[in-house]
């Protein structure tokens, strides 16, 4: 591990001149490269420098030919004709032989490109250390290949934009707030909300009618808000969430509860 990663402080494309880096081989650099909720106006100095500089641009897809939320945000800051594109499928399955054969497929295109010499900047939405593909990703080429250099660069979460969109602040002095994705757990569900001011529910769309049961319970029906894909065009926000009940909404949706 270099003198950066020991201390959190790393490098964008421009801050190493072409030549010295100190990687065997002259592996190229991989950048996890949070892009915000939606919001193309979002993204850092930082991330728009390193998407310029960076030669291969990868991304995350559901399945072969789809469409990429993340790349989608950066699309005015990418000119693909003068990038490598790089697309990874990550599929949305919990058939654990499909899963590890798709990782491995994914953590191998990428270290093709740095093995080149080529920096990769992997795009995320949000932040790539928060609920990230990222976030295995990195820890499978650590695992695979130590030398390795693997710098993130923070976004703005969804979470931190729900905050700004429903003009609601998370937490204030001593209170506390939780992120937590939200499950088919309901006595789970209700302890999170008894025990924090406030709870930010992720991946909330897949147990949307039990979680209204829940707030219904404890009385905190109007205490909910929901939205989806915050920020972008396609967003959507509902402060009367019982009329959602039933309703199949995008993966990228939310619930914030606050007391």
């Amino acid at each position: 591990m270099n003198e950066q990663q020991r201390t959190g402080q790393a490098a964008g494309p421009a801050d190493t001149q072409e030549g010295t880096r100190s990687c065997p081989a002259q592996l190229g650099r991989l950048f996890g490269v949070g892009v915000g909720p939606g919001d193309p106006e979002l993204i850092t100095i930082k991330a728009y420098r390193t998407l310029k500089q960076a030669p291969v641009i990868a991304y995350p897809k559901k399945r072969s030919g789809s469409k990429s939320y993340a790349l989608e945000i950066v699309e005015l800051y990418v000119d693909a004709a003068e990038k490598s594109m790089l697309g990874l499928v990550f599929p949305m399955t919990r058939d654990p032989a499909e899963l590890a054969a798709k990782w491995q497929q994914t953590a191998d295109d990428v270290w093709a490109a740095l093995v080149e010499g080529r920096d990769v900047a992997f795009v995320t939405e949000g932040d790539p250390m928060l609920y990230s593909t990222f976030i295995h990703l990195a820890r499978m080429l650590q695992e695979q290949h130590p030398d390795v250099d693997i710098h993130s660069i923070p976004g703005i979460s969804s979470v931190n934009a729900a905050a700004s969109r429903f003009g609601q602040a998370l937490a204030d002095g001593d209170e506390s707030v939780a992120i937590v994705p939200a499950r088919d757990d309901p006595e789970a569900m209700r302890q999170v909300l008894l025990s924090h001011d406030c709870v930010v529910f992720i991946k909330v769309a897949k147990v949307l009618d039990m979680m209204l049961d829940v707030l219904a319970e404890l009385h905190l029906t109007q205490c909910a808000t929901v939205a989806t894909k915050l920020t972008s065009g396609d967003e959507r926000i509902w402060r009367n969430v019982e009329e959602l009940r039933g309703s199949e909404l995008n993966y990228l949706t939310l619930m914030v509860v606050r007391k």
